[in-house]
């Protein structure tokens, strides 16, 4: 397998969505990655420790949590 054509990881994944101008929400996230919202959670917290800026945003009323990455760590890839 050459590296284009090399799946994306999970945490990849994550990474690109939260990237997003817009952000996204945990049921999203959820869907996309096959995980439950305690998983997801749990993953925007490991990211926070690994120097990862994370946002999160109400984008109005009724509308659930946006998160978003603001600042990635040096290292980062």
């Amino acid at each position: 397998m050459t590296q284009s054509s090399k799946r994306k990881t999970k945490r990849e994944q994550l990474i690109q969505m939260l990237t997003r101008k817009s952000g996204v929400d945990v049921a999203t996230i959820s869907d996309k990655l096959g995980w439950q919202s305690h998983t997801t959670r749990a993953a925007l917290t490991g990211l926070r420790k690994a120097g990862f800026e994370i946002s999160a945003e109400k984008p109005g009323q009724g509308n659930a949590l946006s998160y978003r990455i603001t600042a990635q760590p040096s290292d980062a890839a």
